[in-house]
């Protein structure tokens, strides 16, 4: 760290005593020196700033520059004739600093979707975080536990949102259908959450695939093109795409693994909601929504009781925990409490 510095601070006064003995613009010694020492602290400003960047943002903005420049050197072949001598040379200037700015943006704004790995290593290790990006799709958007898990930070890296997942979140947020009509409202919500939180790298890109006509397999194949990760929480779309060998994180699967693991023997205290289907059964619920249905639980409705736990039973869907109550137990306590008061 410390070389780094001197070689910093050797830097920007070679520039300034460059500036100091070139006497830029016919100007003082000092005044010199001043300028090389502004272009020199620029210039090392610009280097700190640049070493933040991807390597794949580097070379788009490279790319897109060179695009405006030869862009901007065919307009000036084409306006330098048509204007007047003292004109020219401004407006030819001008459109180079405009192409050459333009295509910087652009192509650096474009720089995160480039596939290094087509290079065949050249670029060595940038070609792993491209695994990072993270494709939405419309069925997690609208879902809207999705801003929920990136603001926690345990999902790294870009969230990507293809056009054609935008065009038919709109498609759904305009049905005449309301209750489509609201989640696709609420879908667009969310995007804007995930879009006005600062810590997190949200990016629309226009890659379509006109002879696909299932947004699923867009999906799919942009997965493939920039080998990188879909998020969901599609049953179907996870199946398929675990077909294609394309990465896939289902939100599902993950409450799924998050709630809380019982063992059958265990002892739970849950409050019984409602009847269940079998004779003498009541049906409770966990905080992350589990169902627990509990035996000999039926008179308990509306009660925070303790149960057993018998078995565990986990399905596409979700849990399932069945245990019992010890009415017995129960009764010989009441009995106790009675006798207790009564004395």
């Amino acid at each position: 760290m410390n070389e780094f510095l001197i070689l910093r601070v050797s830097f920007a006064v070679l520039v300034a005593a460059a500036g100091f003995f070139l006497r830029p613009f016919d100007l003082s010694s000092l005044a010199g020196a001043g300028i090389g020492l502004t272009l020199g602290a620029v210039i090392l400003a610009f280097e700190y700033r640049i070493k933040q960047v991807s390597l794949k943002r580097l070379i788009g903005a490279a790319f897109g520059s060179v695009l405006g420049i030869l862009g901007a050197y065919l307009i000036s072949l084409v306006i330098g004739p048509a204007l007047p001598k003292d004109t020219a040379p401004f407006a030819q200037v001008s459109v180079l600093l405009w192409m050459a700015y333009c295509g910087l943006a652009v192509g650096a704004a474009k720089g995160d979707t480039l596939n290094l790995s087509a290079f065949g290593g050249v670029f060595g290790t940038e070609s792993q975080p491209q695994q990072t990006f993270k494709i939405l799709d419309t069925s997690v958007i609208i879902d809207g536990r999705i801003a929920d898990i990136a603001e926690t930070g345990f999902l790294q890296g870009p969230l990507v949102i293809p056009q054609f997942v935008l065009r038919e979140l709109q498609l759904v947020a305009d049905s005449a259908d309301s209750g489509k009509r609201n989640r696709g409202r609420r879908g667009l919500d969310i995007l804007a959450r995930l879009q006005n939180n600062t810590k997190l790298r949200v990016q629309i890109i226009e890659e379509d695939f006109p002879n696909i006509k299932e947004v699923d397999m867009k999906l799919i194949e942009l997965g493939k093109l920039y080998n990188c990760t879909v998020v969901t929480n599609d049953f179907n779309l996870n199946k398929v795409a675990q077909l294609h060998r394309v990465d896939v994180l289902n939100i599902n699967d993950l409450a799924n693994a998050m709630r809380p693991v019982v063992l059958p023997g265990e002892t739970m205290r849950v409050f019984i909601l409602k009847e269940g289907k079998e004779f003498n059964q009541g049906v409770a619920y966990l905080d992350d929504g589990t169902m627990v249905v509990v035996d000999n639980a039926r008179r308990q409705i509306s009660k925070t009781i303790d149960v057993t736990v018998t078995s565990v039973l986990q399905t596409t869907a979700g849990k399932m925990i069945f245990g019992k109550y010890d009415d017995r137990g129960s009764g010989h306590r009441e009995q106790q409490a009675s006798a207790h008061h009564g004395a």
